[in-house]
Formats: C-alpha cells, structure tokens, sequence
C-alpha cells in the first residue's frame, strides 16, 4: 500500500467513523435529554459496557491484533489465508458462545465487579437485568471485528467503517419509539426505556455482522458456522494472541478502576460517560482509522522487507493523527462548557451536570493525543508479532491507573478517574517509543514529522487562544436556547478556520494534502 493510498484509506475509515460518532452523539443526546445521570441512565451505561469491555478484551485487543498480521501475511503469499480465516471464525465464535452463556448467568458477579458501589441500590438490580439481555452482544461484535479484520487486511475499508452506524441508528429508533409511546419522567416510564435500550443491543450487534458477513462473501471470503478445530496455526494464533489478550485485559482493567471509583458518587458513572464521548469523536475519528489502515499495512511491508516504506507509512500516519488531534485536545480543554451544555443540557440533564462533565471532558482532552499516538506506536509491536512488550508496558500502566484513580479520589472525587485514564494514556506512549528504540530505523520518527511537530503544536495554541477569547465574549448566547447551537457552530468554525490558516501559514502542514487524500 503506497503513502498515499495508505491515507486515502485512512480518511475512508475515518470519514465513515465520523458518521458513526454523530450518530452516536444523537443517541447521546436522546439518553441524556431522557434518562439524564440518574439511576435508569447509571445501570444501562455499565451493563453496556460489560460486552464491550469483553469485546476489546477478546476481539480488538488479543484476537484481531494476532489476527490481523498472520493474514496479511497468508493474503500476500497466497497460502490459504481463506482455511485460515474460516477456523480463526468458528473458533472464536465457539470460546464466546460459551463464554456469553457464563456471563449471563453470572451477571450479578459480572455487575459487582464493574461497579461494586451499586451495591444496595436499585442500580444494581436494574444493571443486572438490563445486562442479561445485552451481553450476547459480545457475540456478535467480536465476530463482526474479525470480518472486519478479513476485510481491512485485503484493503476494503468501507463495510467494517460503516456498520457501527447500525448500532447508533438502532438505538435511535428504540430511544424516539418507546419515548413517543410512554410517559418517560416518572420511574416505570425511564425503567421502560433503559429495556428498550437493552434489547437494541444484540439487534444491532446482529444487523453489523449481517453488514460485514456480505461484504467478506462479496471479497471471496465466505465464512461458516461450523464445529471448531485446533489446526497447528490456530495454535499459534493464540500463542501470539495470548499476550495480547492480556494487554488487552489490562486496559480493561484500567477503566475497570475508572467505574469502581465512578460507582461510589452519584451521577459520576453518566458524566464519565457523556465525557467519553466527547473525546472518543476526534480519538474514534483518527486514532481508530489510523490503527486500523496501518497494521495491515505495515505488516505487508515488513514482509516484503521494506523497511524505508514501513518507516515513512509510520511518520505519515502520525503526523496527521497528531495534526488533527492536538487541535481537537487543545479544544477540549478550553470550551469544555459550551460543548457539554449545548450537546447535552436538556430536559433530565441538568446544568450541574454539565459543569461535572466538562471537568472530565478537560481532563480527558489532556489525554487525547496519547490515546491516539498509541494507536500508531502499538502495530509497530503487532506487525513483527510482537506481543509481549506491549502486555508489560500495560501491565506497568495498570499499577499507575490504579494508584492515581483510587489514591486521589478521596480528594478530588470523580476526576480522579479521568487523571488517571490521562496521565496512565502519556505514560503508555513514553514506554512504546522507548521500547521502539530497538526496532531500528524504521520505527523512527523522521525530520519531516520533528519539525511538523513543534509547528503543530504552535497553530493549536494559537487556536485556543482565539477560542477563548471568542467563548468569553459569546457567552451569553449558549443560554438562549434558541441562538445556542449556531453559537456553538460558530465557535467550532472559528477554531477549525484558525487552526488551519494558522497551520497552513506557518508550515505545519499543506492544506493540498489534506484535499487530495480526501479526493481520493
């Protein structure tokens, strides 16, 4: 994959991401504006969260980071990398078909240890009922992100990016549907809509596999239900993927903490979330397009022994992360309070709330381009099958998380959380850059990206300057609900339109470049 087409995938993952991430900021809003951060909101939020955490766990995280270089490889040698694909589908759908029946049953256990502090209250019995009914998304998603793997690694972008769409458009409908049929500001009316959520889980987890299952037949990969076999390969598949597994298991760890400390203050559990959606938009947008573009990628590459190219697809890829991220953090920290009450301050959401969640939205802003330079940094290790050192430097972040999280949350409350999940997120990057240190050149960043950088850096501070000052003087139109969101719109223009004249001025970047790879 040349340069420029390794970019032109990246804003095609990118852009389909984008979609998903407003939709998803709908769905928000419709939870927000109907449930607030109440108890209803809390239980569904971390039964949520329960497939998800082991989605990443055992798909994302371990398999498809072992997955992903093997095919690539078996693809551009053309040594059946079909048979291979076919067992990697029915062995993990037979390990978490088990494992979705245990977390079923055991959902009380499950609930307990991502939020012991719903302990005694009806947050916990509702989690636990809304649980068992969306933990079979587990099922399906992970296999939807191992079709997703067979389609990026030969090059096909499109169907993998665009089904978590059906996820947020899903949820929409359950959200507008029950809400036009019930009475949603009493308890029953809010317990009817936290169901309704919960049963649109596993529906979209199927309506995404559907999406990504046609899209690999239509590639040449039809793959089957089937009894699943341990081939010599699958062996070492889960060799590889056993560290992984565990690095995967450490982050979840990580935000693990996050919830335990959240659970114990009312509301935290809701405005960490709302927070997390504000930076997982920029951090979704480009962290996940470039993690899912460049491991293929450079797996291809160092297969063919093309070191130079690997290195020059690796500095490319974090340069415009980092181009588009450091803004967006920078934003973040600085109108925090006009992103959340606009977005999300209505009907059950309250201003207090808003001023809780824009805390944690700073915080994480902080933290946003660490989040993102670890998704180009970690394929550097999943390329060369490289497993371990990613597992330690988790493992090393995971005693910070924790210290951070737990020892300061008597102090600060529910940002102590945040801190953590920040901090832990630069202290990760500094590791696998040292540890990228034995790789040789190719995992260098080049003197086209050292001096981008630094310029980089100077139009995004310039921007949050201008945006403050534009805030201040805006301030008294993000009251006004009717003038709020053009308020709001404008003050997004006003930074996007800064940055990038100021950037393209001072050479931080070619405003061109921008404009071919979204041509292409």
């Amino acid at each position: 994959m040349k340069p420029i087409r390794l970019m032109a995938g990246f804003f095609t993952v990118g852009i389909w991401t984008l979609l998903s991430r407003v939709m998803g900021f709908v769905r928000d809003i419709l939870i927000a504006a109907y449930l607030g951060t109440g108890p209803v909101a809390e239980a569904f939020l971390v039964a949520f969260s329960l497939p998800n955490l082991f989605r990443r766990f055992f798909a994302e995280g371990a398999f498809n980071m072992a997955f992903v270089p093997m095919f690539s490889k078996k693809v551009q040698a053309e040594d059946d990398a079909h048979r291979f694909a076919q067992d990697a589908f029915v062995g993990l759908g037979g390990i978490l078909t088990v494992f979705t029946v245990i977390g079923v049953i055991f959902m009380p256990a499950l609930v307990t240890m991502m939020a012991s502090g719903f302990l005694g209250t009806e947050r916990f019995d509702l989690a636990v009922y809304y649980g068992r009914i969306a933990f079979p998304y587990i099922l399906f998603i992970s296999l939807t992100a191992l079709l997703s793997g067979v389609l990026n690694a030969t090059g096909r972008f499109t169907a993998a990016a665009a089904a978590p769409i059906l996820l947020n458009i899903i949820f929409v409908i359950a959200l507008v549907g029950v809400g036009l049929t019930c009475e949603c500001t009493d308890a029953a009316g809010q317990t009817k809509i936290g169901q309704a959520l919960a049963i649109a889980v596993p529906i979209a987890g199927i309506a995404q596999l559907i999406v990504v299952w046609v899209a690999a037949k239509k590639a040449g990969y039809t793959l089957r239900i089937g009894m699943p076999r341990m081939t010599p390969e699958l062996k070492r598949l889960a060799i590889i993927a056993a560290p992984a597994a565990l690095a995967g298991g450490v982050v979840q760890i990580n935000l693990l903490v996050g919830r335990q400390v959240a659970s114990f203050f009312d509301g935290a559990v809701a405005w960490l979330n709302y927070a997390d959606r504000l930076y997982q938009l920029p951090l979704g947008v480009v962290g996940i397009a470039i993690g899912v573009v460049l491991l293929p990628d450079l797996s291809r590459r160092l297969r063919a022994g093309d070191e130079a190219g690997g290195r020059d697809a690796f500095n490319r890829a974090s340069e415009i992360s980092l181009a588009l991220t450091i803004p967006a953090s920078v934003a973040l920290m600085v109108i925090p309070v006009p992103l959340v009450s606009v977005l999300f301050e209505r009907g059950a959401f309250t201003s207090d709330d808003t001023a809780a969640t824009a805390i944690a939205v700073a915080i994480y802003g902080l933290g946003l381009p660490a989040f993102v330079l670890q998704k180009t940094l970690q394929p550097l290790f999943f390329a060369r099958e490289d497993t371990k050192r990613p597992f330690y430097y988790a493992l090393m972040a995971m005693v910070l998380n924790a210290a951070l999280a737990v020892g300061l949350s008597p102090v600060i409350g529910f940002a102590a959380a945040a801190i953590g999940t920040s901090l832990t997120g630069w202290a990760m990057v500094v590791l696998l850059v040292n540890g990228a240190k034995s790789m040789g050149e190719a995992a260098k960043f080049d003197a086209r990206f050292k001096k981008r950088l630094g310029r980089i850096i100077v139009a995004a501070i310039a921007m949050g300057i201008i945006l403050l000052i534009a805030a201040t003087t805006m301030q008294p139109f993000f009251g006004i609900a009717t003038v709020r969101y053009v308020a709001l719109l404008a003050l997004i223009i006003i930074g996007v339109v800064s940055y990038f004249g100021i950037g393209h001025m001072i050479g931080a970047f070619k405003l061109s470049e921008f404009r071919r790879n979204l041509r292409r």
